[in-house]
């Protein structure tokens, strides 16, 4: 993505987390806002987080934004590709 905040939508936020998608539908970028850490998802890494967002929705229908992303950020090991946001 470019980094052009026009260029990303918002898919779910939370106090703890955001998740955004890029207009190509095919990159996402997962923040934890706690930790200030941001993953750049691109490629076969977004391919892969769709399919685990999506089934994790599809598993825990009434979970609020913030469980479903922590659940992704943790257990889902998207949390190892993210990096500091700069101040």
């Amino acid at each position: 993505m470019s980094g052009d905040p026009a260029s990303v939508t918002s898919i779910a936020e939370g106090e703890e987390y955001e998740l955004l998608a890029g207009e190509d539908g095919a990159s996402f970028i997962l923040r934890s806002k706690v930790d200030f850490s941001t993953a750049h998802l691109q490629g076969e890494d977004a391919a892969r987080f769709r399919t685990d967002y999506e089934s994790i929705r599809l598993q825990f229908p009434d979970w609020k934004p913030d469980q479903t992303l922590a659940q992704l950020w943790d257990q889902g090991g998207y949390s190892w590709l993210a990096s500091q946001e700069a101040n």
